[in-house]
């Protein structure tokens, strides 16, 4: 680990500190991390940043619970079991938390492109290709007017909806390596017209992530669709 790589994990765990301290005092902080209190408060403060290995213990172990906690907190289900998670892709400093401890947790490796759908799935993309220092490429339902190719995907709904997705074709190259991310995944329809993109530009997938998971049927499909990690922050039945 160079010298830059060690003071963004140290920045991150701190990051990730000052959250779980917004909702706890010192002494419940201290018995989440097993860290001394007295040392939690000059990491907080800012007066000091934790050694790299207690930076990596709280971004690999007690971020990753803590996040997927805050993230269920966030998240709220209608009657119909529809998902707002407004509170989540709205708010990008979250999700530049969430970005090193998925990264971390699920040992994706480092892609050149992170793709994603427009447009809950941006504010995330744009987290993660930030990491990551990749491009972002997002595929919308329509097609930008001043480009003249590219990069189509089609398939029929069970309900009869045809679900169409374009992304313009020199987003992404042959032999590049794409990690492919959305908010939430559920039927996983949208992260198989975005499977099929990356492999009809002949990109290398590195990795499915989606922050929440509903169900098993979205997270099976994508297996079934590439051997690179498929992962969520956290997962509703």
């Amino acid at each position: 680990m160079n010298r830059a790589e060690k003071a963004a994990l140290q920045l991150q765990a701190v990051a990730v500190l000052r959250m779980l301290k917004d909702t706890r005092t010192y002494d419940e902080l201290s018995e989440l991390t097993g860290l001394p209190a007295g040392d939690l408060n000059r990491y907080v403060n800012g007066h000091v940043l934790p050694g790299t290995e207690r930076a990596r213990e709280v971004v690999e172990g007690v971020g990753r619970e803590a996040l997927a906690d805050e993230l269920e907190a966030r998240v709220a289900f209608d009657e119909e079991g529809y998902v707002d998670n407004s509170g989540v892709v709205f708010d990008q400093s979250f999700l530049d938390l969430v970005a090193p401890v998925a990264a971390d947790a699920f040992g994706f490796e480092r892609p050149d492109v992170v793709l994603t759908a427009a447009t809950d799935g941006i504010t995330l993309g744009a987290a993660m290709a930030g990491y990551f220092d990749a491009h972002l490429a997002y595929a919308k339902k329509s097609k930008e007017t001043a480009v003249e190719e590219f990069i189509e995907s089609r398939q029929r709904l069970a309900s009869g909806i045809e679900l169409t997705y374009y992304l313009p074709a020199s987003a992404l190259s042959p032999g590049q390596r794409v990690l492919v991310v959305d908010d939430l995944i559920r039927s996983g329809e949208t992260q198989e017209l975005l499977l099929d993109i990356a492999r009809q530009a002949d990109t290398e997938v590195v990795g499915v992530f989606a922050l929440i998971a509903v169900g098993d049927e979205g997270m099976e499909r994508a297996r079934a669709l590439t051997d690179a990690p498929v992962a969520a922050l956290t997962a509703f039945e």
